[in-house]
């Protein structure tokens, strides 16, 4: 799913004027380890369902705490996990299977990248045989 540079500002520009992180809205600067981005697809997935939302979101190149944009290095696509490209290594290790999109949006500030991930239903996402979810702006198992 590829949405225009002007909806994908507005998006994140709502989202920024959020005033903190919340069970469905996570930011981070270059963090791209994979094991962390399956766990956060998973609780974030799950917290959506339980607090009404349709997608939840994961954010790099903002800053955590000011939510102002800094830019990100991270490149999904070019980013792997072995041989594997990071997207089907996620979507192998994910149960029941969700849609997630990676959207890139380049601003004047930097390179943002906004995972979209759908809300779970009927069954807890799960990333590698664990259940995930956000308390708050925290993620547990």
């Amino acid at each position: 799913m590829t949405y225009p540079q002007d909806y994908l500002s507005g998006l994140l520009n709502e989202l920024r004027a959020l005033p903190r992180e919340t069970e469905w809205v996570e930011f981070k600067h270059n963090n791209d380890e994979p094991q962390e981005i399956g766990e956060y697809i998973s609780a974030l997935s799950n917290s959506a369902a339980l607090v009404g939302k349709a997608s939840a979101y994961l954010i790099w190149g903002i800053e955590d705490g000011t939510h102002e944009i800094l830019g990100t290095t991270f490149d999904p696509g070019l980013k792997k996990v072995g041989n594997e490209e990071l997207e089907n290594w996620l979507l192998r290790l994910l149960a029941p299977k969700i849609n997630f999109y990676f959207h890139v949006l380049v601003t004047d500030k930097g390179r943002v990248v906004i995972l979209e991930i759908d809300r779970a239903s009927r069954h807890p996402v799960q990333f590698q045989g664990k259940e995930y979810i956000r308390v708050g702006s925290y993620k547990k198992s």
